[in-house]
């Protein structure tokens, strides 16, 4: 896309950075783990505001269930590999994104691969197992993770900067015994816009970050609230993080 095609394209958002901003995010690196419903609406987005090359991670087949908050998909999807679908849609949607869809586990011996030369990690899974190895992996890396979860009207997230803030461990030490949780759509993409704007503030040099707090979202009540998080020094991870927030309402 030629230079002027791309003002046109971004010209509503370009005021909120400068030209600066927006070559920023053309060169951004983002690894997004999960392409479920939060994964959804953090791809979307980052998409539509220019990053320049999206790791979209994912070991799943596209499921009817998926349907009512994984927007990326469409019911001709259904059976298809979660990643290959992001990609179609992704294109559909910015051809410019270059987007490396990677069909794979995330574990102790994928993840080294996984976070290779991007600049921050995004959090779209659906479960602390996975959580807790790629915070492990930002911290050893040293790359910024965006944590997001979601159960039923409720979700949480938070930015995680090595050296800076508290780690996910500091927050939830140990993985939480929850049943398979109830999620509406609409919770995914609040979260999920939430935890995308994080990226772009980061990457552009833009706002304030929601580093050393948590945001808390109650979509039955419509409000909001940011607690602090500090660290603790009985962190297995990071080595000293802090008291854990109540995060028990939003396990994934």
């Amino acid at each position: 896309m030629s230079a002027e095609s791309l003002d046109a394209r971004y010209q509503r958002q370009i005021p909120l950075f400068g030209k600066e901003g927006q070559k920023k995010l053309k060169n951004a690196r983002i690894l997004l783990a999960g392409a479920g419903g939060l994964g959804s609406a953090i791809a979307m987005y980052l998409a539509a505001a220019g990053v320049g090359y999206i790791r979209i991670v994912d070991e799943d087949v596209v499921e009817t269930s998926n349907l009512n908050r994984q927007i990326l998909y469409r019911e001709t999807d259904i059976g298809s590999c979660k990643v290959e679908a992001a990609e179609k849609t992704i294109h559909a949607l910015n051809r410019d994104v270059d987007v490396d869809a990677v069909c794979r586990h995330i574990n102790e011996k994928s993840v080294g691969n996984l976070v290779q030369g991007v600049d921050m990690i995004l959090d779209g899974m659906d479960n602390f197992a996975a959580r807790y190895i790629l915070n492990r992996a930002g911290l050893d890396e040293k790359i910024p993770f965006i944590h997001g979860a979601v159960n039923g009207f409720y979700g949480q997230v938070t930015t995680l900067i090595p050296g800076v803030t508290p780690c996910l461990r500091c927050i939830i030490p140990t993985t939480p015994t929850w049943e398979k949780n109830a999620i509406i759509g609409v919770t995914c993409g609040a979260i999920g816009s939430i935890e995308a704007t994080e990226a772009i503030k980061y990457i552009t040099g833009t706002g304030e970050l929601l580093k050393n707090r948590l945001l808390l979202w109650d979509g039955l009540r419509g409000e909001s609230e940011s607690i602090q998080i500090v660290n603790s020094p009985e962190c297995t991870d990071c080595g000293f993080s802090e008291s854990e927030p109540d995060a028990r309402r939003f396990p994934v």
